[in-house]
Formats: structure tokens, sequence, C-alpha cells
């Protein structure tokens, strides 16, 4: 006698969603994703200069509209994923990262790029705010020490290897204003379909998008890990935004090329040395790699200094190196110190008002610049901010150095008691 087994929904449900383990892999390539694709644009910039001609501060003005469109999506939508869950939110931010991905594809005006990066900006805040979160959700221990380690590596070595990947694309292949963004077209579509799988970790309030202006919040509990978090990424991302927006005309005029390959191999040498420390420094003392990776990395920034001043392509390269490394380790010891702080109810919020900051750090920084290379030129106006970003780097190292864990004082032995005669 032969049996049937009969396929019921519920199995083949069962059979189609990722394992936990599977899907807390998911959620962190898509912060990486989000970040390869922030700085796919960055070696085409000069391209699309040559094309429509516009100002440098044009420039870092289509630059920003991309991190203004982050901090509006987290402001506006902040706890969203808390509330309709992190399985919706992701699907619709990784479909309007695909949207922009076409939008950079059909560009043949500067209103064009506007557009593309504010709808790239609005989908990577929904995409970070729901997977940050998530990644704390689906951790197969809980380990926030271990989130906020995959969560700092994925960072930062999506943003090099975006500037990279583009770069290489760009100067060696046909097509560099298409075949970039098909390359992230398909990234997208293949995490898109993963989210389409993944388990939901959180149990949902609502099932209506509801986009209301909001405070960013922090519980009192978390302020002052939030505050470390805050200062350490200010200093951190504010040499990123430099680096995605001006680095690549930097780098052409200190290596005296135009050579698209040579912008990513610059931004590569800060994510990368910075993805590297991290992953060897990612264990220790979190208040000490705050306070260390800021001295790392105001080094690297005087360094960056002197080679403008110089006009040293050798001082950039180990100035990006040292405050790459000082920057990652920095970066990751103030997020482990804010991940271990945040009440579960809260990790969706509090992820978005950490990188609230995060993004205003990483375009007002890159748009003043913008405002100032002209009447001062490039050089000049990395000196300044290099300079700014180096003395808030210590202020970094001196503020982890307070927050550090005191030793417990032994209490003292009781006094004798009196002898009676």
């Amino acid at each position: 006698m032969s049996t049937t087994t009969l396929s019921t929904p519920v199995a083949d449900v069962a059979r189609r969603t990722l394992s936990p383990r599977l899907a807390y892999a998911l959620v962190a390539g898509v912060i990486g994703l989000c970040l390869f694709a922030s700085g796919t644009p960055s070696p085409l910039y000069g391209t699309y200069r040559e094309l429509w001609g516009f100002s440098p501060l044009v420039l870092t003005l289509v630059y920003a509209t991309y991190a203004f469109g982050v901090l509006a999506s987290l402001i506006l939508a902040g706890k969203v994923s808390d509330e309709l869950g992190r399985r919706p939110v992701l699907v619709l931010a990784l479909s309007g990262l695909m949207a922009s991905t076409v939008l950079f594809m059909l560009a043949d005006s500067v209103a064009w790029l506007f557009v593309a990066r504010g709808l790239q900006g609005v989908a990577t805040g929904l995409a970070l705010g729901a997977a940050s979160a998530a990644m704390l959700d689906l951790h197969p221990r809980r380990d926030s020490a271990g989130v906020a380690l995959a969560n700092g590596v994925v960072s930062t070595a999506g943003m090099g290897l975006g500037v990279l990947v583009s770069g290489l694309m760009v100067e060696l292949l046909p097509a560099p204003r298409v075949l970039p963004y098909v390359l992230l077209a398909v990234l997208f579509a293949i995490t898109l379909a993963g989210a389409l799988r993944m388990p939901e970790p959180v149990t949902p309030t609502t099932s209506r998008l509801r986009l209301t202006p909001q405070r960013p919040s922090v519980p009192p509990v978390a302020r002052r890990p939030f505050f470390l978090a805050a200062l350490g990424v200010l200093s951190s991302w504010s040499i990123g935004g430099l680096f995605l927006s001006l680095g690549p005309q930097l780098a052409g005029s200190l290596f005296h090329t135009t050579n698209h390959l040579v912008a990513g191999v610059s931004v590569f040498a800060l994510a990368g040395s910075a993805a590297v420390a991290q992953l060897v420094f990612g264990r220790g003392r979190p208040w000490l790699g705050a306070a260390l990776g800021s001295v790392a990395l105001s080094a690297g920034m005087l360094l960056i200094v002197a080679a403008s001043a110089t006009g040293s392509s050798v001082l950039f390269l180990v100035g990006a190196v040292i405050g790459g490394a000082g920057f990652g380790v920095a970066f990751l010891g103030a997020l482990r110190v804010l991940s271990a702080a945040i009440p579960p109810e809260h990790r969706s919020s509090v992820m978005s008002a950490f990188y609230v900051v995060a993004y205003a750090s990483l375009s007002l920084p890159a748009v003043l610049a913008g405002i100032l290379v002209t009447p001062l030129g490039l050089q000049t106006t990395f000196e300044i901010f290099g300079s700014v970003i180096a003395v808030l780097a210590l202020g970094v190292a001196l503020e982890a150095w307070r927050q550090r864990p005191r030793a417990a004082v032994p209490a003292a032995p009781p006094a004798p008691a009196p002898l009676r005669a």
C-alpha cells in the first residue's frame, strides 16, 4: 500500500521561509548593499560634470540629496518597522532602491541625478532602520557585540567596495553610465527575493504605513551611550562624506590623473582599512576601541591635511589607511556601547536616531565644503575640514575615556568592636 504526503499551505510556507541564520545574513547584506549603492555614483561625478557642466557646489548638493533623503525617511518613518514589521518595510525599501537604479540608468541631465539620489536616500533610510533592528532580533545568540561588529564591517566594506567596483567598471568597461547600475539592480533583485522569504521577527501592531514627523527618541537608559555613539559617528562619517563627495577630485589632483580607478582606490583605502581594523580589534573593550580608534582617526586626518598642504600622494594614502582604521574601530566601539544599551522595544527608533546623526554627519559637512571649495580651493577646504575633524575625534576619545567602566571600590572592613573590661 502506498501513502501520499499532502502538502499543506503551512508546510509550503515553512519550506519557503529562510532560517533565522540565513535571514540574519540577509539583513546584514542589506546594510552592506545600501552603503555599496551609496558609493556607486562617486567615480561618475567627474563624467557627469563634463557632460552637463555643473559646479562643485551642485556636485555636493547632488551627493547630499541622498543623505537628506535618508534623514527625511528616518524622521518620518523611524519607528515604522517596530509597528508594521521588519519584512514589509524591507520589501518596500528594496523596491524603491531598484527603482532608483533605473533612474540613474536613464539620467540625461543633472535633474535626473537629484531625483535618483533623493529616492535612493529615502529607500535607504527605510532599509537601514529596519535591517539594523532586524539584526538584533535575528542574531542566533542575541549577541549585541556580534551584531555591532557585523554592522560595522558590512557598512564600511560596502562603502569602499561600492566606489572601487564602480571605478573599475567605469574605467574598464563600456557604457560606464549604465553598467554599474545594472549590477546594482541585479543585486537588489536578489536581495528582494530573499526579503520576501525572511521570517518576521516582531509582532506587527498595525497593517497601515503611517508617516508622521517625529523627533528621534532615545530612552533614558541609552542616552549616555547614545551620546558617545553620536560623537563617534559624527567624527568618522564626516570624513566619509568628504571622501565620497570631494575625495575623487583631491586624489586626482595629488596623483595628477583623471583615471576613475584612482578615486575608487583612495576611498577603498579609507573604508577597506576600516573593515580590516574592525575585524582585528572588534572584540576588544568597546570604550577602549572608541578612544584609541578616535586617536588614530585624528592622526590620519592630520596626515591628510599635511598631504593636501604639500601635494604628497604618499602622505594622502598613508593618512587614508591610518584614518580609516581609526574610523572603523572608533565607529564600532561606539556602536557596541550603544547596541548593548538599547531596550528591545526601542531598537528601531534608537537605531533610526543613530542613523539620523550619521547621515547628517555625512551630508552637512560635505555641503559646507562644496560651498567653500570655489572661493578657497580644494586643498584649503580639505585642510580646514580635516583639522576640525581631527580635533573632534580627540573629543570623542576623551568622552570614551570618561565613560570607561570603573573598577568597584572595595568596601572598608568594619571597625573592630571595642574591648570590654
